[in-house]
């Protein structure tokens, strides 16, 4: 129930937000968006508007360069298949448990039957201790078994669709690059110049120290989500906290490299201190990172390589990908949703054939005739019956009949006519 008003909102996100950027893409409002001070680069992300991105070196500062949008960024956002793929996902690291088969049965019980006014539940054998006498295997008895025992060979894990995983990669990439979802999940973003934030190779190069990590995303101003990571850690209620974890925590910004620069694995060595900050391969992304909890909008830090090399991992709509066999992005079916606009459009009414008749009749009816109640319809009820009118004035339905004391028969008048030669 919950899952479809949440697409549904999402949807219906998507159409305000076509139509926004179909308008400023006409000129309109256009002074008024630039007042919004790096918001309006931040949701101008979804819409083919801004095809490049700017690419920002170690001092926060644009360095000049700028990247072309890939095409996965465009992919339609279906927050119904991310959760699906997320629950399946999240299971598949599961590990069996059970209790132990013998749990509750170590101990020589036997019912005592009938006749001794105790219930037949199996009693422990044996005298002179407490023990002696005591019922025993039920789930209801103290050191008996419990209710369905669990089995380590229950169905942990779920086989997910292929397709459907590279779809809700897809649509967490493109989530990534949306503000308001980004924001909407709780990301600190308001001092990020813009969305996806990509940053130069150039950065990286001589990264070896959390210390240079830490400016580093203090210069692109993605250090304030660093820290609302850092103060939500708490420690778990439950027995977790006894199962090695003890803590819980937010997330924090993704950092996507390409696994083949050379300075690669420095650079993971130096986020993976940080509280809250994860790192992941462009060619192998994970849609638990991507949608933590299946909620999109997760806060990214891209590499200038790994941003560059999307388009090699994930194609186009056009163009298969170069890494997965026959991979198409997947494209919107319909890519204005505002249906009763695409109806009362010009274009579709200039060839659809006009209306016949009016109202559909019910069957065995006369077509193009809604029937109507007459005992609700006045007018259909005095076309059918004119006498109605004059019924309703005298209000003849409520005069009362005199009450006739004689009996059918046995008045004079019949015993006359009866009688008669």
């Amino acid at each position: 129930m919950v899952s479809w008003k949440i697409g549904f909102l999402f949807g219906l996100f998507q159409v305000f937000e076509l139509l926004f950027w179909e308008r400023l893409s006409s000129g309109k409002d256009l002074a008024e968006f630039s007042r919004f001070k790096g918001h309006g680069k931040l949701a101008a992300n979804r819409s083919t508007t801004r095809p490049t991105v700017t690419i920002h070196g170690a001092d926060g500062a644009p360095c000049g360069s700028t990247a072309t949008l890939p095409s996965v960024f465009k992919a339609p956002i279906r927050p119904d298949i991310v959760q699906k793929v997320h629950t399946g996902m999240a299971k598949n690291k599961r590990q069996p448990y059970a209790v132990s088969e013998k749990a509750g049965h170590q101990t020589s019980a036997e019912s005592w039957g009938t006749g001794r006014a105790v219930a037949r539940i199996p009693r422990v054998s044996g005298g002179g201790t407490h023990r002696a006498g005591q019922a025993a295997f039920g789930n209801q008895c103290r050191s008996g078994r419990m209710f369905a025992p669990t089995k380590v060979w229950r169905r942990w894990h779920v086989k997910i669709n292929l397709g459907q995983k590279r779809f809700a990669t897809a649509s967490a990439l493109a989530a990534s690059a949306t503000a308001p979802l980004v924001q909407a999940r709780g990301h600190r973003i308001s001092t990020v110049p813009e969305l996806p934030l990509v940053i130069a190779d150039s950065a990286f190069s001589t990264m070896n120290k959390t210390r240079t990590a830490v400016e580093l995303l203090k210069s692109v101003g993605a250090y304030q989500d660093v820290i609302k990571a850092s103060k939500s850690r708490k420690i778990r209620a439950g027995k977790g906290k006894l199962r090695g974890r003890r803590h819980r925590q937010r997330r924090g910004p993704l950092v996507i490299i390409n696994p083949a620069d050379e300075n690669a694995q420095s650079v993971v060595k130096s986020f993976r201190n940080i509280p809250g900050v994860e790192t992941a391969s462009v060619t192998s992304l994970n849609l638990l990172q991507l949608a933590p909890g299946g909620h999109l909008g997760r806060f990214v830090v891209w590499t200038e390589s790994a941003f560059n090399a999307l388009n090699t991992v994930y194609g186009t709509t056009v163009a298969p990908s170069e890494l997965k066999r026959d991979y198409l992005l997947p494209s919107n079916i319909v890519s204005n949703a505002d249906i009763g606009r695409l109806i009362n459009s010009a274009e579709v009414q200039a060839v659809v054939r006009p209306a016949k008749g009016g109202p559909r009749q019910k069957k065995g009816g006369k077509a193009g005739v809604l029937k109507k109640n007459p005992l609700r319809n006045r007018q259909v009820l005095l076309r059918l019956n004119p006498y109605a009118k004059a019924f309703s004035e005298q209000k003849l339905g409520c005069v009362k009949q005199e009450k006739v004391k004689e009996r059918p028969g046995q008045s004079e008048t019949f015993k006359t006519i009866i009688n008669t030669d």
